[in-house]
């Protein structure tokens, strides 16, 4: 498929969508949200992929918005604008991830500042290479976080440190961001690719069905009681025991043998 500033890739199971601006340290621009949108909801619906990967080419994950493109499209007519980029509009692309159900992992190569930060956040597992920075730099352009740091942060890292990172703008290296719980863990940068790959292919082999599941039951819990929650995951469970997997995965271990899931 033809994405703008992006390379998409897809292999045994494994998307991996690489933020391909590396001049412009992958600033976001429109065209490049529409295509990271594009990717998300085409993957969401297709039963081949069950993890993706997001990462950045060059030295940067992502520095944030791309201000001139950004300003460029403000000034287009809304008669000109593309039918994607008005759908985001109302469903935003850290919406997107959230609802879709298939793993998403960050590989944070390098600098992930602003909106990239928030884009990293968005995933659902953040591995950072030893030399990635991160930093909420809004406040010193003036603004607030508008792409879902305010969200993401205090469930990360608590409402003290998602006060400072937000207030301050101060740039930490990834050794205090996975001390504070932004990253979920930091390995060498020579490594990162690696490292990312194995926890990805590990995921691939695992039951898809369950993973998709038990994703949705996590966000969902975060608005949840206890009560509400346990309703839900009957509800889920049930839905899950009339699958081919769980049949599978129960012969398997009777059997005691590697189980093959396919997602049935």
């Amino acid at each position: 498929m033809d994405y703008q500033d992006i390379i998409y890739k897809c292999e045994n199971g494994i998307a991996t969508m690489t933020l391909n601006q590396p001049d412009k340290m992958n600033a976001l621009s429109p065209g490049m949200r529409d295509s990271m949108y594009r990717v998300v909801d085409d993957i969401s619906r297709d039963k081949t992929v069950r993890v993706l990967i997001i990462t950045g080419a060059g030295r940067a994950f992502c520095s944030g918005a791309d201000v001139k493109s950004l300003a460029e499209s403000a000034s287009r007519p809304a008669s000109q604008e593309r039918p994607r980029e008005a759908a985001s509009r109302y469903i935003s692309l850290h919406v997107l991830m959230q609802k879709c159900e298939k793993p998403i992992i960050a590989a944070v190569n390098g600098v992930a500042v602003g909106a990239g930060l928030d884009l990293a956040m968005a995933c659902d597992i953040r591995i950072a290479s030893d030399q990635a920075r991160f930093s909420e730099i809004y406040i010193r352009r003036g603004i607030l976080p508008a792409e879902g740091g305010t969200y993401f942060l205090p469930r990360l890292v608590g409402m003290d440190k998602a006060c400072l990172l937000t207030w301050t703008g101060d740039m930490i290296d990834a050794k205090e961001a996975e001390r504070i719980g932004l990253v979920t863990m930091v390995v060498p940068h020579n490594e990162l690719e690696t490292a990312t790959r194995e926890l990805a292919e590990k995921l691939a082999k695992s039951a898809p069905l369950a993973i998709q599941r038990s994703k949705r039951a996590l966000y969902e819990g975060l608005d949840m009681d206890i009560e509400s929650t346990m309703k839900y995951i009957q509800q889920l469970m049930r839905e899950i025991q009339q699958s081919a997997d769980y049949k599978e995965g129960t012969r398997a271990f009777l059997e005691k043998r590697e189980p093959i899931f396919r997602g049935e």
